[in-house]
């Protein structure tokens, strides 16, 4: 069964990807945001630039903070978004 999840790109990420958001139908063997990264660094050169270091990445699932391998099989809604810094 393919799942189709909402992607959110913020920031630096949002301009990289050259868009805010996308609907994606995952494929089979991305069950993991870190499998999704490279899935779209693999897709396209915007994606490439944007998850070249995935170490300057962070992840919500569904709205809460998630890891590079929480499960998504079942997500809605997956957002990728620099560290936030304030002070």
């Amino acid at each position: 069964m393919t799942t189709s999840v909402k992607i959110l790109y913020f920031s630096w990420l949002r301009e990289k990807m050259g868009r805010s958001e996308e609907t994606l139908a995952l494929p089979s063997g991305v069950h993991t945001p870190e499998a999704l990264m490279a899935l779209l660094a693999e897709r396209d050169e915007r994606g490439a630039v944007a998850f070249a270091d995935i170490s300057f990445v962070h992840i919500a699932v569904d709205q809460n903070y998630a890891e590079l391998d929480t499960l998504i099989e079942h997500a809605e809604e997956i957002a990728f978004f620099p560290p936030v810094t304030g002070g």
